[in-house]
């Protein structure tokens, strides 16, 4: 046995067992009491009463969840104290099995609430459900899914939530659950051994810039330039493999963004998670129905956001021409645009824009200021900025074309992300948008550069954390800066201003 921890659902603890062997793949073994048949039998009876007195469908956000689950915690504790004997099994775990069939995904629910699981996955009827572990990859659990019905009801249930189906006529759904992880199902033929549904989780609470310092996935430094871009409502692109971090590393960067800025983003499902102070606009595209109709896609939004008067534009992925085209059209039309596209390198973001499927004219990424470049080593199992460049305009004997100038990178045999080359057009345009020489803007990233690091120092983090103190620091930028320099509690700060 590797390792033993223990997982909490619903105020239940449950114990995991980790262990690997050289014949085969490591294993995940979920530690549940098994419930007596007379037991069982009681326990259905009484998740048929609180089914016909609760609709668990109405649920579509996490609030209404968390409502929910008391509602049914309560009518639970009552019956089982009205039906069962006293001392006939662990009355918390008997709340846990119902809460989490009534209002849940069975005994999926389990491994949605362990923090250390990054995606759960049931391959079909009749085979382990699989997860991908933080330190071990792939494993597989001792649980089972016994039917293909069975699958098909958790999709269903995932589909009604968010209003959209999944049938022999769809048998596709891209959703999300009340909490925020990402959900995707396949049915059968399409997926030809059986329905399958995956679950990609999420962080409960989001990552903060000052855990990503922490961790060593970012630079106070590089941080500090980022801050410094969207303050003054430059243009932003985040790149990276799949499962790299960039929607992440976007996310972490928005609470920058000033007070009074409407905010507008546009995803296919919800993964954004910005600060309270926002001024946030979230929309999310819809599938059309079987009909065919009722579909809202991204270049809809896209250009519905430009008549919502937004100060800032993000968009969750850019996946086509007709998207990238709006989208660099809204930057030159003086909006703040963030996005991310799938990339390696800051090069190949050039290639993958400049190319087919999307193949926007070169010259449109001139207004693109910088491009963030995140990497994920599936080996050693970390996530890093690999890259922060600036596209730069040269000029050929018949037409000019884009490349990259990296400013600064990640260098493997020092595990340091450090300054490559030179700005070439960052800086001027900064000192353009903001009338600052560049003295001025040396030390204005100075300043924010010793109040990330203040922060970190006084592990100061969560989002409504930082979204206070981003408030404060546009509300009063020397109280904040003078606290970070004379290094008090951020606390102390928070409550003065």
């Amino acid at each position: 046995m590797d390792e033993v921890y223990q997982v909490d659902v619903e105020g239940f603890k449950v114990e995991v067992e980790l262990s690997s062997s050289k014949s085969s793949i490591k294993q995940y073994k979920l530690l549940l009491p098994e419930l007596s048949k007379p037991t069982k039998a009681l326990v259905e009876h009484i998740k048929a009463e609180l089914v016909l007195r609760i609709n668990p469908e109405k649920t579509t956000n996490e609030a209404s969840l968390n409502l929910l689950k008391k509602k049914i915690a309560h009518e639970a504790g009552n019956l089982i104290d009205e039906k069962m004997p006293s001392g006939a099994q662990s009355k918390q775990f008997i709340i846990a099995y119902l809460l989490n069939d009534v209002a849940g995904l069975g005994k999926m629910e389990y491994l949605l609430n362990d923090p250390y699981l990054e995606e759960v996955v049931i391959p079909g009827a009749k085979k382990p459900v699989m997860v991908y572990h933080k330190k071990h990859g792939w494993m597989q659990t001792n649980i089972v899914i016994e039917t293909d019905d069975q699958i098909l009801n958790y999709s269903n249930i995932i589909a009604r939530r968010v209003g959209r189906q999944i049938n022999v006529l769809t048998p596709l759904l891209d959703a999300h659950l009340a909490t925020g992880d990402r959900a995707n199902a396949v049915l059968y033929p399409t997926s030809n051994f059986g329905n399958t549904l995956t679950i990609r989780k999420f962080a409960r609470e989001p990552w903060t810039f000052v855990d990503f310092i922490e961790n060593n996935t970012c630079s106070s430094g590089v941080f500090s330039i980022i801050w410094m871009a969207i303050q003054y409502e430059m243009n932003i692109l985040f790149s990276g493999g799949t499962a790299s971090g960039k929607t992440s590393m976007l996310n972490v960067c928005m609470p920058f963004v000033p007070l009074n800025q409407r905010v507008i983003s546009i995803e296919d499902t919800r993964e954004l998670k910005l600060p309270d102070y926002l001024f946030w606009n979230p929309l999310l595209t819809r599938m059309p129905n079987t009909e065919g109709k009722g579909e809202v896609n991204m270049l809809d939004l896209l250009v519905n956001s430009l008549r919502m008067r937004p100060d800032r534009i993000i968009l969750g992925e850019v996946r086509r021409g007709e998207d990238a085209m709006v989208l660099f059209e809204a930057m030159h039309t003086g909006h703040s645009v963030y996005a991310t596209v799938h990339a390696d390198s800051s090069q190949e973001t050039i290639s993958r824009l400049t190319n087919p499927p999307i193949a926007v004219p070169a010259n449109l990424l001139k207004a693109v200021d910088l491009n963030v470049v995140m990497f994920r080593d599936r080996k050693q199992g970390f996530r890093k900025l690999y890259q922060l460049s600036e596209f730069v305009e040269t000029k050929g004997a018949d037409k000019s074309s884009i490349s990259s100038n990296i400013l600064y990178r990640w260098v493997p045999t020092t595990n340091k992300i450090e300054p490559h080359s030179d700005s070439l057009k960052f800086f001027e345009n900064l000192s353009r948008h903001t009338g600052l020489n560049q003295q001025e803007i040396n030390n204005d990233i100075m300043r924010k550069k010793k109040i990330l690091d203040w922060l970190v120092k006084n592990k100061f983090t969560g989002i409504g954390n930082i979204g206070r103190m981003m408030r404060a620091y546009y509300l009063d930028e020397e109280a904040v800066f003078n606290a970070a320099n004379d290094n008090l509690k951020p606390e102390y700060v928070l409550g003065r201003i």
